[in-house]
């Protein structure tokens, strides 16, 4: 009989489920669920960098799909042998004492502290400055030193100590807190002592300063000194962690009966959703993946005797099993990558949506009609007349800082800037400006890892941008002036969560073999255009330049 696994993919906005054969990687059947309250804007104020996620537009995400592809498979419930789940992070939730998701207890259920606090919410930039002050000078360990030695405000400590301090009732009633990740693996799974719980290394390790050197999680008496809530609340997390190729449980019977499944069914432990896209692509050592969505994630994977005892500055963290049990996993990123093209866009429809939808000259269906057709050409029509512009036309130079700087040197205060602005500026050299920036960003993180002697000798580009922009992917192999391959696999994040499910299920020895028959292939490759990469390369100084100029008036 065949064997089969799910893998299911919590983004920012929805969640994607796959129902995945293990002797080849073929996708059987995928589902999409949107999140409710996301989508209606609920609990997130743009305006101060606040973005939280109701518990239940997930837990109703992960009914829906799962349900879904074992209704679309068509095949007996006993042949699923795995689910493993990734998500954003770090987005940690508090939870109660019994478990329970603190929206969930009544008079939280409105409360956007109690939400999840999703990745790219960036009200903790104080604590997180906090942390790094703090690091530095307490006369012990810096813990932030496998973090790339800067603690970021999108990060497990800094968010929560920022939510408690701002809400005494959360404060009061949050037991523990726990990645989301975390969470909903420890939904499905059959075993509720949250203690003896296993939680995700990679979540740990990456975002919780959580390391072997110092036993775990920073001790109370670093915690203590910022809040004496984290050094109670270091009692009531954990001090082993576990890499994604680990049992986590069974399937619990509440959660067999809801989804058609059998308990004999194993939970992985959770991962995130770039390293397990790292997974799908068929990483390796010297190949960087970029998970390319409304951010990136950079993810490498480098032997133990490459790294060593060496950190590399700057990054989101290196953890010995984050990625592939046994190599080095390291993580850095941009916290706006099609973000940064979205907001754009929204700039130039306010006109649209304020004036010419909202008139009464037009009928309730071609007002439909134009939204739709307007939907469709949008960044389509842009892209087009971008590429049209020459390099050697005067294009403004634009920082890729719309929600602050991830990597390299995380700074969260950082914001965008534009300069080489005249009356020739049309939306289209904006727009071509902006996909100069994120690709200049995306060069300073490669820049940084071979500073730092990790070589990199292949770029792989999975996700949205990836498939279906050509200009964007072009743009960047010549800015990188290295070849980039894409990978086939519209979800390769929940195709990896899928193959670290199979090796949980003992369907493969390791993650390794695993990702090697089951991991996608790749579509297209993008190679450098030799008479654009020296124009880039001089762009890529005035980009430079603005950069060092905003974080100057920025510190200031």
């Amino acid at each position: 009989m065949k064997n089969y696994v799910i893998g299911l993919d919590y983004g920012s906005d929805s969640v994607r489920a796959v129902l995945i054969d293990t002797d080849n990687g073929e996708e059987l059947a995928s589902s999409i669920h949107w999140y409710q309250c996301w989508k209606n804007n609920k609990y997130c104020n743009p305006a101060i960098n606040q973005f939280r996620q109701h518990p239940l537009d997930h837990i109703e995400g992960l009914e829906n799909t799962i349900k879904s592809v074992v209704k679309e498979g068509n095949i007996s419930p006993s042949s699923i042998k795995g689910i493993c789940i990734d998500t954003t992070g770090s987005s940690p939730v508090p939870v109660a004492k019994d478990g329970t998701p603190l929206a969930l207890v009544k008079g939280f259920e409105e409360n956007p502290n109690a939400m999840m606090v999703l990745w790219k919410d960036h009200t903790a930039i104080n604590e997180a400055n906090e942390i790094n002050e703090l690091a530095t000078t307490w006369g012990g360990e810096d813990f932030t030193k496998y973090e790339g030695g800067i603690y970021s405000s999108e990060w497990f400590w800094a968010k929560i100590l920022h939510v408690i301090r701002e809400d005494e009732a959360v404060r009061n009633t949050a037991y523990t807190w726990m990645e989301h990740c975390d969470l909903m693996t420890y939904l499905l799974v059959d075993t509720k002592d949250l203690k003896s719980f296993k939680r995700s290394r990679c979540a740990a390790g990456h975002k919780a300063m959580w390391h072997k050197d110092w036993d775990g999680l920073p001790p109370k008496t670093f915690l203590n000194k910022l809040h004496p809530y984290l050094a109670a609340l270091r009692g009531h997390l954990y001090d082993e962690t576990y890499t994604s190729d680990v049992i986590a449980g069974n399937l619990n019977k509440e959660w067999a009966i809801k989804l058609g499944l059998t308990t004999d069914t194993i939970i992985a432990v959770g991962t995130f959703d770039a390293h397990a896209g790292a997974i799908g692509a068929k990483i390796d050592e010297q190949a960087l993946v970029r998970v390319m969505g409304t951010s990136t994630c950079d993810i490498m994977v480098a032997s133990k005797n490459i790294v060593g005892t060496k950190t590399v500055k700057g990054i989101c963290g290196q953890v010995d099993g984050s990625v592939i049990p046994g190599y080095i996993g390291l993580e850095a990123g941009q916290s706006a990558f099609g973000d940064l093209l979205a907001w754009f866009k929204d700039v130039l429809s306010w006109p649209i949506d304020n004036l010419v939808l909202t008139s009464e000259i037009l009928t309730k269906q071609q007002k439909e009609q134009l939204q739709e057709e307007i939907t469709a050409n949008f960044i389509k029509r842009l892209t087009e007349d971008a590429e049209k512009i020459p390099l050697s036309e005067s294009i403004p130079i634009a920082l890729d800082w719309i929600n602050g700087r991830r990597t390299p040197d995380a700074n969260q205060e950082l914001k965008s800037a534009m300069s080489n602005l005249s009356l020739g500026t049309k939306a289209p050299h904006i727009f071509k400006a902006l996909v100069n920036a994120i690709c200049f960003g995306s060069k300073k993180i490669v820049d940084r890892f071979e500073e730092e002697g990790v070589k990199i000798s292949s770029v792989i580009g999975i996700g949205g941008v990836a498939r279906k922009s050509t200009f964007i992917m072009q743009t960047l192999a010549n800015v990188l002036n290295m070849p980039i391959k894409v990978a086939a696999s519209d979800q390769a994040p929940a195709l990896g969560a899928a193959i670290y499910a199979a090796v949980a299920a003992g369907i493969y020895s390791n993650v390794i073999e695993a990702s090697k028959k089951m991991g996608s292939d790749f579509e297209a490759e993008y190679f450098p255009e030799e008479e654009k990469v020296s124009e880039y390369e001089n762009l890529m100084k005035s980009y430079t330049d603005l950069s060092v100029f905003v974080e100057e008036i920025t510190k200031k």
